[in-house]
């Protein structure tokens, strides 16, 4: 029985995984803010009452006005200045590029000029009297720097008043584009509802001259650099035209006809110069033959060549024997070759005449040529300059008059009136601070839930260890340790005696088949009502009428004393020296109704006495001679006295005291019993406080802690 009551569990948390430690229970979270329900509505009840505080009694009304400005879409103007002074684009970039141009800090300063904003102390902060927040900021800024704090910015560099004016105004200003048409709308929130409208009427008409200064100074810029560029270009043209008159009388007068006459002439001369060549060059061929036939003496080719009738006849005269005829044919072939070479050199006389004269044409065509191009680029240059000259002339004299013509590009559309009152929005105010208040409850709630480390529940209990509940027991209310025992006495029925008649129930059925005798009771670390729960569960058991040896085992620090008076001398010590018979060392207490083995103090080491053969022998004498017997121990994690007297107990109760013992240490001196060796029966929530269960909303659920267990037990 005993072996099979103390094989060691494995607890639950051992076997699970990894992954179930990531995982959120969703339900756990909800029951988590709903037992955190109280404190939610009371963090969003003083949400509520801050939020109507700072609403009605803080927050200072604010007022907004709005105006609206249109931008004008002009077909035309009355004299077309596009390419001088163009007008405002209708591009959604143009549009908000005029929204910056509203509220950009030279259209503000002139407004906080003009309305002197400057001495408006909702503009200019320094006028405000300093509050008592801004005191002590200076005051700690004046001890961390040793200046005194004040009217300093960051960096050293401390704004004037105009410029605190016009960054209080910016934001305090807001431009939009109305969408789909070309309307601004311009609003301001102050403090005063005439206030908010003066400064946006003010604003419209500073934009509006804003518009027109700008024309008018681009025209003036316009005038006068069209006046400057007109005097450059009239100078110009007349130093080109003076250019091209001198040109003109410097050159032969032509024209672009005449030229071309002339080119027509040198063609001719140039056909005409490649026949006479042809020519020359003939005279020349049919020179040089004669000269060869001469030079050859062939009086028959000769004749041949030259087809002469004279030379013929002198040939045949010679033929036919006259001596006389070949010196006449000699002369007469001589006369022929001068012939020839006088025809020559008469036709290249020619065409070197010709050849000249045509050289001559090409040089006055060339002249010619380059002169006409020349002038007809200064001519196109006069031309152009005179073009120049007279645009920019036009332009001058447009860009003048309209200088008188200028006009805004905008118009207001609609005037700002005194503003509504648009904060503080008191139902916004109110519903933003409780949502907040609900907020801040809820993660109160959470994180508390979260960052406790104890224990509330049995479930979560079971759950962490894999140990079966056996009890939980409230907190005792006595006031001394020495009233117990009279408290569970005069109020059987009782909640903590129900609470501990429910432990002995479950600690007895923990084994049907052998029931425990030797029950040890034993926490983490001191103060979890072990010792508690040892001495009740001794007065239950002794009701049953069953024979009950409550042991002192904490001998350490020997606590019975504070729950019993008249005690003997005698206990642990005596008993396992064996010298006294065991029934006069333990002494009788009529109120618990049962006998008490008080600890005694020892010099020899408590673990190595609980360890000897004398204890193991004295635990089979109280077998013997009592149905139960219950042994307080020390705390596991303190000393190790409890994991050695665990080896002869038939059943550990282990108790961890209600949302104070943290889940570690439970889980560590679990630890040191497996460590031994050593199965824990069951554990005990001890410590309970009902007020408390209710309060983080268990009371709904645990047995004496419930609303329906209130009729079943005394009051007290």
């Amino acid at each position: 029985m005993k072996d099979a009551v103390l094989q060691p569990r494995v607890p639950a948390h051992h076997t699970q995984t990894a992954g179930d430690d990531d995982e959120i229970d969703l339900m756990e979270l909800f029951r988590a803010l709903w037992r955190g329900k109280w404190l939610i509505a009371l963090s969003a009840l003083v949400a509520l009452v801050l939020g109507g505080y700072y609403a009605v009694g803080v927050a200072e009304p604010q007022y907004r006005a709005t105006a609206q400005l249109t931008l004008e879409v002009r077909t035309g103007q009355v004299v077309d200045l596009e390419s001088v002074m163009t007008g405002v684009s209708t591009e959604q970039a143009a549009l908000n590029t005029e929204i910056e141009i509203i509220t950009s800090r030279r259209i503000l300063g002139k407004l906080v000029d003009t309305l002197d904003l400057a001495q408006d102390p909702e503009f200019n902060t320094a006028l405000e009297p300093p509050s008592a927040l801004a005191r002590i900021k200076g005051a700690l800024a004046g001890m961390l720097t040793g200046a005194d704090g004040a009217g300093a910015a960051e960096g050293g560099y401390e704004k004037s008043p105009r410029d605190r004016a016009i960054d209080a105004l910016r934001e305090r200003l807001s431009a939009s584009v109305q969408r789909d048409t070309y309307v601004f709308n311009i609003s301001a929130t102050t403090g005063d509802a005439e206030k908010s409208a003066r400064i946006l009427n003010m604003l419209a008409d500073l934009y509006l001259q804003e518009q027109i200064a700008v024309k008018f100074e681009a025209t003036e810029q316009a005038v006068a650099w069209l006046s400057k560029r007109v005097t450059e270009l009239e100078a110009d043209l007349r130093e080109k035209e003076d250019t091209l008159k001198a040109a003109r009388a410097e050159t032969e007068l032509i024209s672009p006809e005449a030229l071309e006459g002339l080119n027509l002439q040198a063609k001719t001369l140039r056909e005409r110069l490649e026949e006479m060549r042809a020519g020359v060059e003939a005279a020349q061929a049919e020179l040089d033959r004669l000269t060869e036939l001469r030079a050859a003496g062939n009086r028959a080719a000769a004749v041949e060549a030259t087809g002469d009738a004279t030379l013929r006849r002198l040939l045949q005269s010679l033929r036919e024997g006259e001596t006389d005829a070949g010196g006449m044919f000699d002369q007469r072939l001589e006369a022929l070759v001068s012939r020839a070479a006088s025809g020559y050199d008469r036709q290249l006389s020619q065409v070197n005449a010709l050849a000249e004269s045509y050289r001559t044409l090409q040089e006055r065509i060339e002249r010619q040529s380059a002169d006409l191009v020349r002038i007809e680029q200064m001519r196109r240059e006069v031309e152009t300059t005179r073009t120049l000259y007279e645009t920019f002339l036009t332009r001058l004299k447009e860009t003048t008059v309209q200088r008188g013509l200028q006009q805004a590009d905008s118009r207001v559309l609609s005037d700002a009136i005194p503003g509504e009152k648009v904060a503080p929005r008191t139902s916004l105010i109110l519903a933003l601070s409780m949502v907040l208040g609900l907020m801040a409850g809820a993660a109160i709630v959470l994180v508390r839930q979260f960052l406790h480390d104890t224990f509330r529940a049995a479930a979560d209990i079971e759950a962490a260890t894999g140990l079966p509940v056996l009890g939980q027991i409230p907190k005792m209310p006595v006031r001394e340790r020495k009233d117990l025992i009279g408290y569970l006495k005069d109020r059987p029925t009782s909640a903590p005696a129900e609470a501990i008649r429910n432990l002995r129930t479950s600690l007895l059925l923990s084994d049907i088949d052998h029931p425990p005798q030797i029950i040890m009771s034993t926490s983490a670390l001191p103060g979890e009502g072990k010792t508690t729960q040892a001495v009740a569960l001794a007065q239950n058991l002794a009701g049953l009428d069953k024979s009950v040896l409550l042991i002192e085992g904490d001998i350490r620090r020997r606590t019975f004393a504070q729950y019993f008076s008249d005690v003997p001398a005698g206990g642990v010590l005596t008993a396992l020296s064996g010298e006294v018979p065991l029934n006069e060392v333990v002494f009788h207490d009529e109120r618990l109704g049962a006998d008490i083995l008080m600890g005694e103090k020892s010099r020899a080491n408590a673990a190595d006495l609980f360890s000897s053969d004398k204890f193991r022998a004295f635990l089979a004498r109280a077998r013997e001679a009592y149905d139960f017997v219950i042994i307080d121990t020390p705390p596991v994690l303190v000393v190790p006295d409890a994991r050695v007297i665990g080896q002869h107990a038939d059943a550990i109760l282990f108790s961890v005291a209600w949302d104070s013992t943290q889940r570690g240490q439970v889980l560590a001196a679990l630890r040191e019993f497996e460590s031994a060796n050593l199965g824990i029966t069951g554990i005990a929530l001890a410590q309970i406080d009902p007020k408390g269960m209710r309060r983080y909303g268990y009371g709904g659920k645990y047995g004496a802690y419930g609303a329906y267990g209130q009729g079943y037990y005394d009051a007290g």
